[in-house]
């Protein structure tokens, strides 16, 4: 960005800046503002990236497991009041130049990111998925909700009534995964008071107790620029797409008080011992181990951005390097076929799991027992420090990297940042800022090293 570009960006009247922020890891600066009207919250990064990224999100704490942020995710692109094509989303898929097109439900989040090395086809795509959250065709055609979220079905009248339904039968898929089982009962099971307790996929049980109006109530109560989030990415005129966006779209809105708080789980005062089934096939040997054990905790904060990159380098430690100790130990013990570390971030609450693929139900206070004597033994004689180096470094270099395979760097750059944006409007860059935190945790590691302990 240029001088010029950045005194117009500085000058804008509709935005108030709340902070600039050197981003060296990135090689970049960003720009934090806040839409003066609305309060709609802005983070800018200029660059030279061609490969320009807008993503526009919403805070939407599910209340139940009807799926219904998830059946607004797919609603909203079934055409708009500018574009009241059946399905716009499909058009952009075929005739754009995009580098990236979708939209995701998350736990706590909806997101609706756009990318593209063409400014024109940029511009356009903006504003078609800007015209998709705040004036989607859902409210003038109610088939649309059935379409995506659930309908009753019958092909024929001695047919049995059935459910269908894009959303309903993506999450009969999901529910019939049994890893996707146990991510779903863990997280429901850790965060049983709060918005991680219900599924914001849908459960094919719940989504067909979701009415019209309360679809429509979801979509009025957080989709509106009070409620939102939007980032900007690479080599454009910021001033100028911030000017579109107030004349466009967010100067027709006021401020609007919105509730979308997300909580914090209370402590369990006990270890919470939770038991749950998946379904199998019906060639499938009954005799053989199918179980999976897993057990949780938390870990940390998201704000906390030194201690959850120490917690991905003792996950490569304890269960990924050769050796690894607790990975080790639960085979060797003949506790499971397969065992497997995760760190679960981008919530409020991150948690690790340490799952058991092919194990024995009976043998699950055994499974807890194990795991818990190889970590107190790691505590008291220390973690292999070239191991955690080892971890670290990867870590290092895959971030200096920044190679996301297919996808633009600005948008994981974006989805990243939501990590500590969604809980604190104010701290949207800091998953962008890790190299000091690297270099910091080497550093201790290696003083050790030193040491010889």
């Amino acid at each position: 960005m240029n001088q010029k570009q950045r005194e117009a960006l500085l000058k804008l009247s509709a935005y108030e800046l709340i902070k600039a922020e050197d981003l060296s890891d990135i090689r970049a600066e960003g720009f934090l503002f806040k839409h003066k009207k609305t309060g709609a919250r802005v983070a800018l990064i200029p660059c030279d990236d061609s490969n320009k990224v807008f993503n526009i999100g919403f805070r939407t704490p599910p209340e139940d497991s009807t799926g219904v942020a998830h059946i607004i995710e797919h609603t909203v692109l079934c055409g708009s009041d500018k574009y009241p094509l059946k399905d716009p989303f499909v058009e952009l898929a075929k005739g754009s130049l995009n580098t990236f097109l979708n939209a995701m439900t998350y736990p706590d989040k909806t997101v609706y990111p756009v990318a593209s090395t063409n400014l024109k086809d940029f511009k356009n795509l903006v504003d078609v998925y800007l015209d998709a959250v705040f004036h989607p065709n859902i409210y003038k055609e109610e088939n649309i909700f059935k379409q995506e979220g659930w309908h009753y079905h019958l092909e024929k009248e001695s047919d049995k009534l059935t459910y269908n339904g894009v959303v309903y039968n993506e999450m009969k898929g999901v529910f019939s995964s049994p890893e996707d089982v146990l991510d779903r009962v863990t997280m429901n099971a850790l965060f049983p008071d709060t918005a991680y307790g219900v599924e914001s996929g849908g459960d094919p049980k719940h989504i067909p107790d979701l009415t019209y109006e309360q679809f429509l109530d979801f979509h009025r109560r957080y989709y509106h620029p009070s409620n939102s989030y939007i980032y900007l990415y690479g080599d454009m005129d910021m001033a100028a797409m911030l000017n579109y966006m107030d004349k466009e779209y967010l100067s027709h809105y006021d401020y609007l008080a919105i509730d979308s708080e997300l909580h914090l789980q209370e402590p369990f005062k006990a270890l919470k011992k939770v038991e749950d089934h998946y379904p199998i096939s019906d060639d499938s040997d009954s005799s053989e181990q199918q179980t999976y054990l897993s057990y949780a905790a938390l870990v940390g904060d998201p704000f906390d951005n030194k201690r959850l990159l120490a917690i991905e380098a003792i996950d490569y430690a304890l269960f990924s390097s050769p050796g690894a100790p607790v990975k080790e130990a639960l085979i060797k013990s003949g506790l499971a076929k397969e065992v497997s570390g995760g760190f679960n971030d981008g919530i409020l609450q991150p948690f690790y799991t340490i799952t058991a693929k092919g194990a024995d139900h009976a043998q699950a206070d055994e499974f807890v027992k194990t795991i818990k004597k190889v970590l107190r033994a790691q505590v008291k004689k220390g973690i292999d420090k070239k191991a955690l180096l080892a971890g670290i470094n990867y870590q290092e270099f895959s971030y200096r990297e920044g190679d996301y395979s297919v996808y633009p760097k600005g948008l994981i750059f974006g989805l990243n940042m939501f990590d500590t944006w969604l809980y604190d409007e104010n701290m949207p860059f800091e998953a962008l800022k890790n190299l000091d935190d690297y270099a910091s945790l080497k550093e201790e590691i290696s003083k050790t090293l030193e040491k010889g302990q």
